[in-house]
């Protein structure tokens, strides 16, 4: 029978040290037959467990000392050998494993890497340069900063509910944008092997039952927008029109600010050395003072408005006092008529079909922010004056960051403006 080596304590493994000769040391430490220590010359430790695996030799590697304790190093060398009383070598058992987990860590991809490379992959199919920047915009305005860091595999419908929710309700059509546009991320990590199973994102069968449907949504609760691909022919049907109300929304559609803001807003408000319309408090919904940095277009419409003596309104009603919303209603219902008339197609809201009404502007220029540009979205937020944290509001409310957000409106200006200018150029080259 072979010899069964002393069972040794802790300390004495503790003190056991290379020779000085030759190459690596090894010590039956006891407790596990086979089991041993090796000392390399430089004082190295590991454990091994030397032992027959069917008709081979093994020595199987079980980890170092002191990380792995004498206690720990007997319990696996016991689980291995009854791996291989149950027919198992641990060894191949391990390369195997290893082998596996290379395998996922390869088809392991995060949601940003999946959302590059489907765009490098799809983009170039889009002609229009526009429908580029939309697909990239929206996918990291909304859904990167919720699933970026996430694997694609890991990824369920609790996740994209996620990123849909919050703006399900506000931002309907720019969230059914969102949801198609993940869904086609995942199709393409599926197909390239990246995740198996259900698409997360999918409508029918899935999200369908978790969210309204989104033309019932925008029914019942969104203001009827403009379509982004509108909002320059709008506006320079609106440029065309007289009348106090007329400038009110003009004025209304360049700041994106609430009607009612615009129909009180006063002329002590507006400091026209700093292009700032700076509205008090006590007339914002959310109770704080806005800055809205001013395109050059506001500010020369502004200087283009009549003052009458005693009135601090800059947007009066006919016989005096604050106009009605109704007056601005009443633009837009015209100019929807006027565009019918002349044989348009009017101006739709995309999802509930309805005609674009005031306030639906501020969702326009939420969602030209989100698709068209590189803006943040935090800055389109408090542009809107809507409540985000108050670190990041603190931060865009200062010298420089109102500064951004100047560059921001200025290129909403110019979009919108867009037309007027195009129509502008054309008639100069006919005279």
């Amino acid at each position: 029978m072979p010899r069964v080596a002393k069972e040794m304590s802790a300390l004495e493994v503790k003190r056991l040290e290379h020779p000085g000769k030759g190459r690596n040391a090894t010590f039956a430490v006891g407790g596990v037959s086979g089991l041993l220590l090796q000392i390399t010359p430089s004082g190295g430790r590991t454990w091994l467990l030397r032992v027959q695996v069917g008709t081979k030799r093994r020595e199987i590697g079980l980890g170092g000392f002191p990380d792995v304790t004498l206690g720990m190093a007997r319990d696996r060398a016991r689980e291995a050998k009854d791996k291989i009383r149950r027919g198992i070598d641990p060894i191949e058992e391990r390369k195997a494993m290893r082998s596996a987990l290379e395998v996922a860590q390869r088809r392991g991809l995060f949601f940003e890497e999946a959302v590059e490379r489907y765009l490098a992959a799809k983009l170039d199919a889009f002609r229009n340069p526009k429908h580029r920047q939309q697909w990239r915009n929206t996918l990291g305005t909304y859904a990167l900063p919720e699933l970026g860091r996430m694997l694609v595999q890991e990824i369920a419908v609790q996740d994209v509910l996620r990123v849909l929710e919050p703006i399900w309700q506000s931002k309907t059509e720019t969230a059914s944008r969102l949801r198609g546009r993940i869904e086609a991320v995942f199709s393409w990590a599926t197909v390239a092997g990246h995740r198996t199973g259900e698409n997360p994102a999918r409508w029918a069968g899935n999200l369908k039952e978790l969210l309204p449907a989104p033309s019932k949504v925008a029914k019942e609760g969104n203001h009827p927008a403009l379509q982004i691909d509108d909002a320059p022919r709008w506006f320079a049907a609106l440029c065309k029109r007289d009348g106090m109300g007329t400038r009110a929304l003009q004025f209304a559609a360049l700041t994106a600010a609430r009607s009612q803001e615009v129909r009180g807003a006063r002329w002590e408000e507006i400091d026209f050395a700093t292009a700032l319309w700076i509205v008090p408090a006590v007339r914002m919904k959310m109770d704080r003072e806005h800055r809205v940095p001013l395109p050059p277009g506001a500010v020369a419409l502004l200087r283009s408005l009549p003052r009458f003596e005693d009135e601090e309104l800059i947007f009066p009603a006919p016989r005096g006092g604050e106009m009605s919303d109704m007056t601005l209603s009443a633009t837009m219902k015209r100019l929807h008529q006027a565009d019918l008339d002349a044989g348009g197609r009017g101006f739709l809201d995309r999802v509930n079909k309805r005609p674009a009404v005031p306030h639906g502007l501020r969702s326009t220029f939420r969602d030209w922010v989100a698709e068209r540009t590189d803006f943040a979205g935090d800055m389109a937020e408090i542009a809107l004056a809507h409540k985000i944290n108050n670190a990041t509001e603190a931060s865009y409310r200062r010298g420089k960051m109102i500064e951004k957000r100047r560059t921001m409106m200025a290129a909403w200006h110019d979009f919108l403006t867009s037309s007027v200018l195009h129509l502008h150029r054309l008639s100069q080259a006919a005279e």
